[in-house]
């Protein structure tokens, strides 16, 4: 049996997936511009033994939904929205084992600048930092950036295979293994000859450079990525080592897992060599009833409004002026297509109305809910498993911390009871937690053969 992993899935902005839940008595989200609340976030988080507390995020705002940004605002749909990398050394200095997966867009901070700041994070975490590589959605994160709009989807996944080229070179070849002495009566603190300048000229980036900080705990960082469509598929097969995918039934995330296993065989890479982990909604409760109250209780908060800028945002389509009675379809966009196919082509059995989706997103995420009692949940997250070959979940919450602090006390005992969920951290950086093995990445990833040809 798998031993089932967890991530929080979470954003630095008062609504994640679920608008309209800020308005909640309980809900605490509107603080997520103060360090108090994200580190209470994170001793929840690991007295929960959670895996990580994976940050989204995306430079720009949903201006999609009626032309503009003014339900964006009116509904905090995503907006305001602070930078979570910054948090992450206050987390990281109350806990001792949580990991942070933290997004960055590789249009966002040229390669050196970033490869940078990843080691600095991975220096302060002593080895657990991850980093979820995207390439963006939003014509107005283009806009921010000085460009009229985002270049065609699979073309940003051509920048994205050679912005890794980059940062990995400089990550793993830049700084020899045994290149920082710290000879005191020497007077060496490295050694030149064994530091070396990282020269490249390609279509889309050209630099010239020695890597800014000596190798970190991991030197590349755990690399998550979220892409499913078949150019994502491609660039995860090749590149990432956690996956993040999301379906609306266990049939249609089972297919995904199919696809994105074997495609790392294509890749050269063993099916094992990636966690996956789907997108859930998890409302618990001490008994059943308790838990179908909390739900009837949330659906009081539904923004439907909020629920279809934020679905507007992510396919890059207004759906302003669609009746909530208009079945949703597939439009191929420049967007994030797998959302859109959530509901059309990944779920054949049922048709989608806009008011669906705007319900379905805006009381549980947008993902499938689960509600119950301790055993319940356990169930259903051992069934996910074990019928989807998924590793683990990225749990979303309505409420939060609250719904957070109900999946520690009451689900967490319980999947610890089946033998399904660690009773301690393993030790080592968020690589050797997840995978076991050793803090740099392994035979097959392509670091691998830049680190041990260099």
């Amino acid at each position: 049996m798998k031993e089932i992993l967890l991530n929080s899935f979470d954003t630095c902005a008062i609504t994640h997936h679920a608008p309209g839940l800020w308005r909640h008595p309980q809900d605490r989200s509107h603080e997520f511009a103060q360090l108090d609340y994200w580190m209470d976030y994170a001793r929840t988080l690991e007295r929960g033994l959670f895996d990580g507390l994976f940050l989204a995020d995306a430079i720009g705002y949903p201006d999609s939904y009626g032309g503009n940004a003014d339900a964006t605002l009116r509904h905090a749909a995503l907006m305001p929205k602070a930078d979570p990398s910054v948090l992450i050394s206050g987390m990281a200095s109350v806990t001792k084992h949580l990991g942070f997966g933290v997004t960055f867009n590789v249009f966002d901070e040229m390669p050196y600048a970033f490869a940078r700041k990843i080691s600095t994070l991975d220096h302060l975490t002593r080895g657990r930092i991850g980093w979820n590589v995207v390439t963006g959605y939003s014509d107005s994160a283009a806009r921010g950036r000085g460009s009229d709009r985002l270049l065609p989807h699979d073309e940003r996944y051509d920048v994205a295979d050679e912005y890794m080229d980059v940062v990995y070179r400089l990550w793993e070849t830049s700084w020899e293994k045994d290149a920082l002495r710290f000879d005191r009566a020497a007077g060496v603190y490295a050694d030149p000859a064994r530091i070396h300048c990282i020269r490249h000229q390609g279509k889309y980036f050209r630099m010239e450079g020695i890597h800014m900080t000596h190798p970190s705990p991991q030197r590349t960082p755990l690399l998550y990525q979220a892409g499913t469509s078949g150019r994502g598929i491609e660039f995860a097969a090749k590149h990432a080592e956690c996956v993040f995918i999301s379906g609306p039934t266990r049939q249609s995330v089972a297919g995904m897992v199919k696809k994105l296993r074997s495609a790392m065989t294509t890749q050269g890479r063993r099916p094992e060599d990636i966690k996956i982990f789907v997108l859930l909604t998890v409302i618990a409760g001490e008994t059943e009833a308790q838990a179908e109250e909390k739900h009837r209780e949330y659906s009081k908060y539904v923004d439907r409004e909020g629920a279809l800028v934020l679905m507007s945002h992510w396919v890059g389509v207004d759906l302003s002026g669609l009746s909530m009675d208009e079945p949703i379809k597939y439009i191929k966009s420049n967007a994030v297509q797998s959302v859109l196919e959530r509901f059309t082509v990944s779920s054949p059995d049922r048709v989608w109305t806009v008011g669906d989706v705007a319900d379905f997103l805006g009381r549980d995420g947008g993902r499938p809910t689960v509600i119950g009692s301790p055993q319940t949940v356990a169930s259903e997250l051992e069934k996910w498993v074990d019928e989807t070959d998924i590793d683990g979940f990225n749990l979303t919450w309505p409420v939060r911390p609250t719904s957070i602090e109900d999946f520690v006390e009451l689900v967490v005992p319980e999947l610890q009871t089946r033998k399904r969920y660690k009773t301690a951290y393993r030790p080592g950086t968020l690589r050797e937690k997840l995978f076991g093995a050793g803090p740099l990445t392994g035979a097959g990833h392509p670091t691998y053969a830049l680190r041990t040809q260099s």
